[in-house]
């Protein structure tokens, strides 16, 4: 039997079909896939995305921090707020305090004032030169005098209690009938007006008012010695032709002898020719911190000696 021999081809029809296949197959997969300008448009698309976000992001915070300020403004102003509200509490309970203390000043000033007008109706309002005997205790003030001069003593103890001591004065005042002048010093010689310093002050309503609203404000250096005060006011102020009366008006005596000084203040206020009394003096003693009974002791013997009364005012 003969063997055939066939000749293989290489480009046969099944080789051109699988390589056809092949080739479309890649050309399909070229044109299913991204190009390189389809990427890039993605890419600049996310990048946008993204930038987006950012911006808002942002915002939001900006919008945060906007709102924490806005709450930091509102407590640091309920803070202020509060801070006011415990001023002005504080300010009303000094207030409160000064007009507890102020009514307390009132009632002892009443007080005051019905003593005087109780000491005024023993006396019946006589005149000095009456020969009726005195109340050696309680005795009468007599208020015929034409002109008034206080002494005050204006130490720091005084000053506490000074509105009290400026209604004593005024009270005085207001229960003589007729004053034509009147003038205030300290216990050191000080006037309280310089200017009528040696002269009387006129008694006139609206003089008054402006008088006593200096002596609020007044602050004079003191020993607490009327001693000095009433020395000036005797040798200044006081004459045979008028008709005054002196109130010394203090809390304590820093002096150390009571008899030379009431001897030597009889001695230059008595009238040479007649020997009675230039000036009547009178004292009121107040009660204060630095109160002591030295006041007392000195202004009661003064005061019986020259026609005058003390009075000891409570506290």
């Amino acid at each position: 039997m003969k063997r055939r021999n066939r000749q293989f081809e290489i480009f046969s029809l099944s080789f051109l079909d699988l390589i056809s296949c092949g080739f479309g197959a890649v050309v399909l997969l070229v044109l299913i896939s991204r190009t390189s300008e389809d990427v890039a448009t993605a890419s600049i698309e996310d990048a946008r995305n993204i930038l987006s976000q950012m911006t808002a992001t942002e915002r939001s915070i900006a919008g945060l921090n906007s709102s924490v300020t806005e709450q930091n403004d509102s407590i640091e102003k309920k803070f202020a707020e509060l801070a006011a509200l415990k001023t002005k509490t504080s300010i009303l309970r000094d207030k409160l305090n000064n007009a507890v203390k102020a009514d307390d000043a009132a009632k002892d000033d009443l007080e005051g004032l019905e003593l005087v007008d109780d000491a005024l109706k023993k006396a019946n309002i006589r005149p000095a030169t009456t020969n009726a005997v005195r109340d050696e205790e309680v005795g009468g003030i007599p208020v015929d005098s034409d002109y008034v001069l206080f002494i005050v003593d204006t130490s720091g103890s005084m000053q506490a209690i000074w509105p009290r001591v400026s209604n004593e004065m005024q009270n005085v005042l207001a229960i003589h009938p007729k004053v034509k002048g009147f003038q205030i010093m300290n216990d050191n010689g000080i006037h309280l007006i310089s200017a009528y310093a040696g002269k009387w002050i006129p008694d006139t309503a609206n003089r008054r008012k402006n008088i006593f609203k200096a002596f609020q404000n007044w602050g004079s250096a003191s020993n607490s010695s009327p001693v000095e005060g009433l020395k000036v006011a005797l040798k200044r102020y006081a004459k045979p032709s008028i008709s005054m009366s002196i109130y010394i008006l203090g809390d304590d005596y820093s002096g150390s002898d009571y008899d030379l000084v009431i001897d030597d203040l009889q001695k230059r206020n008595t009238n040479r020719i007649t020997g009675k009394p230039l000036a009547k003096i009178h004292g009121i003693g107040f009660i204060s911190h630095g109160a002591t009974n030295r006041f007392s002791i000195l202004l009661r013997e003064v005061s019986k000696r020259n026609g005058g009364t003390f009075l000891a005012l409570p506290k």
